[in-house]
């Protein structure tokens, strides 16, 4: 198959998930065209089956915001009819999903059909979503898609409670991808930051307020009144001055280390003992996931999408938002007995395993069969009538 992925090209969840994506597809031996302003952080090196196309924003002195969508339609359409596209996969719904819906009319009023997928990945929902300047758009673009997916089933039922779609959602969870590749980088790393019996724990994110980092802190500050140890903050956004306040006022500077955006995270996970997560809405909890995946048991809330991934009393805690005194608790219980540490540890590995890329890749390969043969269909119907 040919198929064209439309993202953003950052940190965030659903870059990382298109991106990985298309990198499986392509190993597998389809032709992936990534479609985007900036390569994305993700993509690395030279791959074979992989090609990026630019969505060259330009600077037009009458406008006062620039016409991205506009823009990025007109490169879908160049891409599909020239590179002869079987089928578009859009990540987030703003203005992607729109943009891919504009890219396929024009493409059928020159004879050419494209199907598009339009995958939910959470805040398009749950936050952006639910501004009534967006919501029209939004709803209009799911049930114009010609397949929709959410990365969660709590996601899913958000999407039915919000918008009046009429679309059945398909429900394809994130994934992670296996390194097997052993690296002596963890055990430097953990050297250098904590010493000999210290306990490390994490929190990666992009530092917005439903993020929650202060609760990060605060957990930590409780943990560390009982339990020689560190915390690795790793990521940036605009909380981070408050965070950095936060860990001034409580007198953690010697404990506390911001590393800042951090390419390759699972390095920085396989250092830590426990992974914090105590957002205030997730729609899956991907950087979750990515902990276990390297036998990092989780201390979370129960929202959103996380319950999915996190096993309560298996593969780490559950608790409301916003008590950090249970999560606090639940993480020292897990400290303070090495053998409980050690079996959540090897429960949040295998959990993983359910997310595992060889998993969930023919799932979407099914898919993509599935609506690209749909199309065909369509178009003999059409020509028989």
């Amino acid at each position: 198959m040919r198929i064209g992925i439309v993202l953003y090209p950052t940190f965030g969840g659903s870059g990382v998930v298109g991106t990985e994506l298309g990198k499986a597809l392509a190993a597998k031996g389809h032709q992936v065209h990534f479609i985007t302003y900036s390569q994305p952080v993700r993509l690395g090196s030279f791959r074979e089956n992989i090609f990026y196309h630019e969505v060259a924003v330009s600077d037009y002195p009458l406008f006062e915001f620039q016409p991205y969508e506009t823009e990025l339609t007109s490169k879908m359409v160049d891409v599909v009819k020239y590179e002869k596209l079987d089928l578009l996969h859009v990540h987030y719904a703003i203005p992607h999903a729109s943009a891919a819906y504009m890219a396929k009319q024009i493409l059928h009023s020159q004879g050419i059909e494209i199907p598009f997928i339009t995958t939910l990945h959470g805040t398009d929902i749950t936050l952006v979503g639910r501004d009534p300047s967006f919501e029209p758009v939004i709803t209009f673009c799911i049930n114009a898609s010609d397949a929709v997916t959410a990365v969660s089933q709590s996601l899913k039922q958000s999407t039915y409670d919000h918008f009046a779609t009429t679309r059945e959602i398909h429900v394809i969870p994130n994934f992670v991808v296996p390194n097997n590749e052993k690296s002596d980088i963890p055990s430097a790393f953990r050297s250098n930051y904590a010493q000999e019996g210290e306990k490390i724990l994490c929190h990666i994110s992009n530092f917005r307020k439903v993020k929650r980092v202060e609760d990060v802190v605060e957990i930590f500050y409780r943990v560390q009144q009982q339990i020689p140890s560190k915390l690795i903050l790793a990521g940036d956004g605009p909380e981070r001055y408050a965070v950095e306040r936060l860990v001034r006022d409580l007198k953690l500077q010697e404990n506390v280390l911001f590393l800042g955006k951090v390419r390759d995270t699972a390095h920085v996970l396989e250092t830590a003992d426990l992974f914090l997560l105590p957002s205030e809405t997730e729609s899956f909890g991907l950087a979750a996931l990515e902990a276990m995946a390297v036998g990092v048991p989780v201390i979370s809330s129960n929202t959103g999408g996380i319950p999915e991934v996190n096993i309560h009393d298996v593969t780490g805690y559950l608790s409301d938002v916003g008590d950090i005194e249970d999560m606090a608790n639940n993480a020292l219980t897990l400290l303070k007995d090495e053998n409980k540490l050690e079996s959540f540890k090897k429960n949040a590995l295998l959990r993983s395993r359910h997310f595992d890329m060889k998993v969930i890749l023919p799932i979407y390969e099914e898919l993509y069969e599935e609506v690209i043969l749909g199309i065909k269909k369509a178009g003999l119907a059409r020509l028989n009538d």
